[in-house]
């Protein structure tokens, strides 16, 4: 039944085509671009976006908001502001503040949850509507029982749905997700179809308030400074110095300035001493990982399940057995099973990395998820599975 909708419209071909098709199945549709203006650069010397180049594409800009605005007037749509800068302190603190512990965060997922699925709710029942949607590659499913579960996209090469999981359970009958049934370039034909501006356009950078490559500076701005320091081995011998904590994450092979004659990636970051850990390949933490902060979107399990987990947005599931914790924490053993894998998984997650998020998946469903706290690679080796190479940031390739 149609219905008053409110549509995050944020200058990209996904959210224009979900807008375009909640508007052709006779919603009343109120889209709202969300500012963020320039936290960031207004805490520190840095641009936060630079500008795009092929290939990269941000978010949230001038540039962006004109792109929302000629969509919805091409659809005959409303398009209103959301001013979210003062919200969005709170995700470049966090994203400061975790480089600082030596963790990797996703503020992506941050950002979903604190904003995208919060504030605009409350926004949605402001102005009377029912649902919210977005443009994100995932899928709503409506299961016996009558509830949603949350699923990937259609497209597995785009699949959104690792970035949702922590989306409140109760809030998943009021999402729509109208391209998830889509593969990319069907949204991009829809676009061009309907003449739509921003049918060619490249997708989003992931990180939406830097540039490529400058979240090192930034980070170092806010903190007060780079957490430079030594570059060791496993053992404790020293090898090196590095700039700052800041430059690195687990299973990053690129950038430490190391030369051995073998190739040595990032096994650890101790925060506390500045100390950036490398090692061979071999010695990665890719086999248990310890999630905390757990949000679940079906029932929480009680006892050990049989499942796959996926460590980082850009790499598949691997196979694993998940045994739940008190404290909203879990546990999760990589089994380095191959048979019967699903087509995109793999047999091993890629590096761990702490302050990532940890994504329980049963087949294509989302059952909720963690934050890596801890990760560690046994030392009995991989019961004769062997492992895929890894890519300069810390997944498989």
């Amino acid at each position: 039944m149609p219905s008053r909708v409110v549509v995050a419209m944020s200058g990209g071909v996904d959210s224009s085509v979900a807008a375009a098709m909640l508007v052709e199945a006779g919603h009343d549709v109120v889209g709202v671009f969300m500012r963020h203006g320039s936290p960031a650069a207004a805490r520190s010397s840095l641009p936060i976006v630079e500008t795009a180049k092929p290939g990269h594409q941000g978010c949230c800009s001038v540039e962006d908001a004109l792109d929302a605005q000629r969509v919805a007037d091409r659809l005959g749509i409303p398009l209103y502001p959301l001013d979210l800068s003062d919200d969005f302190h709170r995700i470049i603190d966090y994203f400061a503040n975790e480089y600082g512990r030596g963790r990797t965060p996703n503020p992506c997922v941050r950002c979903n949850t604190w904003l995208k699925f919060g504030r605009l709710f409350d926004y949605a029942d402001a102005v009377g509507a029912s649902h919210v949607a977005t443009g994100h590659h995932a899928q709503l499913r409506r299961a016996a029982d009558g509830t949603h579960q949350l699923c990937r996209g259609f497209d597995r090469g785009k699949d959104q749905s690792y970035v949702l999981f922590e989306v409140p359970r109760e809030k998943l009958d009021r999402m729509l997700l109208p391209v998830g049934c889509c593969t990319k370039e069907e949204v991009r034909q829809r676009a061009g179809d309907l003449g739509l501006s921003t049918a060619e356009k490249p997708d989003s950078q992931e990180i939406c308030f830097v540039a490529p490559g400058q979240h090192p500076q930034l980070v170092a701005n806010l903190l007060g400074g780079s957490r430079a320091g030594e570059v060791v081995s496993p053992t404790g011998v020293v090898l090196g110095h590095h700039p700052g904590i800041e430059h690195f994450t687990v299973g990053q092979r690129h950038g430490t300035g190391i030369a051995t004659g073998e190739r040595l990636y990032v096994v650890r970051i101790e925060a506390e001493a500045c100390r950036v850990v490398v090692g061979p390949r071999d010695t990665i933490p890719q086999e248990q990982l310890i999630a905390a902060e757990t949000s679940w979107l079906v029932d929480e399990p009680t006892a050990a399940l049989d499942c796959f987990v996926q460590c980082r947005s850009s790499q598949p599931p691997a196979a694993a057995v998940l045994t739940p914790l008190p404290g909203r924490r879990f546990e999760v053993r990589f089994t380095g099973r191959t048979e019967g894998l699903p087509a995109d998984a793999n047999a091993w997650p890629g590096a761990v990395s702490p302050g990532q998020a940890a994504v329980v998946y049963r087949n294509d469903q989302v059952l909720g998820g963690g934050w890596i706290d801890s990760s560690t690679q046994a030392s009995s080796g991989h019961h004769g599975v062997s492992l895929p190479p890894l890519d300069e940031a810390g997944g498989t390739a």
